[in-house]
């Protein structure tokens, strides 16, 4: 009996033993449903923030569309609309260096004895200018017939001035379109008319070039007086003044400012400068 005795508690002791296995089994799974259902709840999480982080590029990237499409049509209307100082395409063209002598030499009535308003559309570097000439067809009804014909012919478009002087007289001489100092329309008149007493061409005067003791030798070159000049008269006597510059005169003074190119006192102005065309009223 006391071998028996000893022996039950065995029994007993195993019974414990199974139970605590199945006790151990169950808080196994329990752990491992439990970790799965973090891990499910960690791939949304991040899947979430996936997406946010997508949809905040894509708010990013339109933006930045919109601001360089905003960007352009800032530049293209202040580009339309603002002040006209500027050539369009940030440079002045270069003047033309050809021939154009196949013009005939207008009647002085085509003048009409009155005051005409032409404008020069020029440009020199990055600046753009309108040079305003008041041309009195009474006083140089010739010289003021053929300029007014040239510019409605379209002679003077696209030429370049081809001299300046910065010394003893102040003048920018422009109208020949071969860009040599000799050029002209085809055809040449006389004599002088309207020359100034005391050969003096106060700022502003707009006078007809010629050669030197020839009254008949006047073409389509001309020059714009920037400053105050004494020009001598010769055999020929003064020069034609036909007309005055109203606005504009800033620009040539400008002009004259950069001097020649070279650093000389007489010849092709430092920065060229190009006639793109001319209205006449």
């Amino acid at each position: 009996m006391n071998r028996s005795s000893v022996a039950a508690p065995r029994v007993g002791s195993s019974t414990r033993e199974h139970g605590e296995g199945n006790a151990v089994a169950s808080t196994k799974q329990r752990q491992r449903a439990q970790q799965a259902k973090q891990t499910e709840k960690l791939a949304r999480r991040q899947q979430a923030r996936r997406a946010r982080r997508q949809r905040m590029w894509t708010l990013v990237a339109l933006f930045t569309v919109l601001a360089v499409v905003a960007a352009f049509v800032i530049a293209a209307v202040v580009g339309r609309d603002g002040p006209d100082d500027t050539a369009a395409d940030g440079a002045c063209p270069a003047g033309v260096e050809e021939a154009r002598d196949h013009y005939e030499l207008a009647d002085p009535s085509v003048a009409e004895d009155r005051t005409w308003t032409v404008t020069l559309q020029a440009c020199s570097g990055d600046t753009q200018a309108d040079i305003v000439l008041e041309l009195d067809g009474k006083a140089a009804p010739q010289a003021v017939a053929s300029f007014v014909t040239l510019a409605q012919g379209g002679y003077f478009d696209g030429t370049g001035c081809h001299r300046l002087v910065t010394q003893g007289i102040y003048v920018l001489q422009c109208g020949d379109p071969t860009f040599t100092g000799s050029g002209g329309p085809g055809y040449s008149f006389g004599p002088v008319e309207n020359a100034p007493e005391a050969d003096v061409y106060p700022a502003g005067t707009v006078a007809m070039a010629r050669r030197g003791g020839d009254a008949e030798s006047m073409g389509s070159q001309f020059f714009l007086v920037y400053e105050e000049s004494t020009i001598p008269s010769d055999a020929a006597g003064g020069y034609t003044v036909f007309g005055t510059i109203t606005s504009g005169l800033d620009f040539v003074q400008a002009v004259a400012d950069a001097g020649v190119a070279g650093g000389a006192s007489d010849g092709a102005p430092a920065t060229p400068v190009t006639i793109e065309g001319v209205e006449t009223q």
